[in-house]
């Protein structure tokens, strides 16, 4: 096991990454096919083909998922991850023509590097042919390229964010696994120490301000002020446990409670958090266990997220402050 999403048979994990840009995006391969799940918590998501992971839809599964940065722009990648699906033959059959099915979601990160240089389809394609079956990279790569957190005092005085993963086996072969681009508005909190381990920084005395407390003393005034529109944590979580698009929805909800144990505040107006839950196998597990066990191990992969990432124009990284 590589402790990464790729843990889960049928799975890979590709890049693309403009450190120059400060932008990227992550691709999550399952070709044939995956059921799928998604939850949305936070008020301002940017997302593509959600309403056809509902239960109540006719297309069981999905072929990618897709993580962006670059804001609305970023959804255009998934159009190359289509076209490479397309040309392997992979898709759900109408009839005449195969379509793949992407859901994508997308992070804001034009504060970083260049705002008018975005993931294309041209960025999608390269993640997927970037895709693999082995160790995923993590820190200030593909989604998590431009992702930051900590921004209650500005965007200046943030920490990078960036993407980690992470899987956890249980009883008789069950893999649970998760991978996650960290672009909160809140700090990143280590759950076994409550420790900040990135967040605002206080810009005269140095050491981390807690964004909680300083909401509360500003009447939320200052989130508003500062951090519009700028903020969103994007995950994948997936098991090899064979579950229902039901089944799956509900993992996908429960996974949230690992975001809510590692940022802090989380799912605000002024974020779009959004979890992708992906089944793949024939395992049998019961999907609450399975979504309990996503969000352990979610939380994980936030806190490896930030310890993997690296500074990026001007914005310093964790490993770089402590």
């Amino acid at each position: 096991m590589y402790n990464s999403l790729t843990d889960i048979p049928g799975i890979q994990v590709g890049h693309w990454t403009n450190l120059e840009a400060g932008t990227g995006c992550t691709v999550v391969l399952c070709p044939e096919g995956a059921v799928a799940g998604v939850d949305v918590r936070g008020g301002a998501p940017g997302t593509r083909e959600l309403a056809l992971l509902d239960p109540v839809c006719t297309v069981e599964k999905v072929h990618a998922v897709l993580l962006a940065g670059g804001s609305a722009f970023g959804l255009a990648a998934a159009d190359g991850v289509m076209r490479w699906l397309e040309e392997r033959g992979h898709g759900f059959d109408t009839g005449v023509a195969r379509v793949p099915i992407v859901p994508a979601a997308i992070l804001f990160d034009l504060n970083l590097g260049r705002s008018d240089v975005r993931p294309n389809a041209e960025a999608g394609y390269a993640a997927c042919m970037a895709a693999g079956g082995g160790p995923v990279a993590e820190g200030t790569v593909g989604a998590g390229t431009g992702a930051t957190v900590g921004k209650m005092l500005g965007f200046k005085q943030a920490t990078k964010g960036g993407l980690g993963t992470a899987s956890k086996q249980i009883g008789k072969g069950i893999v649970v696994a998760a991978l996650v681009a960290v672009n909160a508005v809140g700090d990143v909190i280590d759950p076994a120490t409550g420790q900040i381990l990135a967040g605002a920084r206080r810009p005269l005395i140095g050491g981390f301000a807690d964004s909680m407390k300083f909401a509360e003393s500003s009447l939320g005034q200052i989130l508003r002020a500062q951090s519009s529109g700028e903020n969103t944590t994007l995950a994948v979580v997936a098991t090899n446990v064979a579950l229902t698009k039901s089944g799956a929805t509900k993992v996908a909800q429960m996974a949230h409670d690992g975001l809510a144990r590692t940022i802090r505040p989380i799912h605000t107006p002024l974020d779009g958090d959004t979890i992708f839950a992906l089944s793949l196998g024939d395992r049998q597990g019961d999907p609450g266990l399975v979504g309990a066990v996503a969000a352990e191990v979610l939380a994980t992969a936030v806190v490896r997220a930030i310890r993997a990432a690296t500074g990026l124009h001007g914005i310093p990284a964790a490993q770089e402050l402590n």
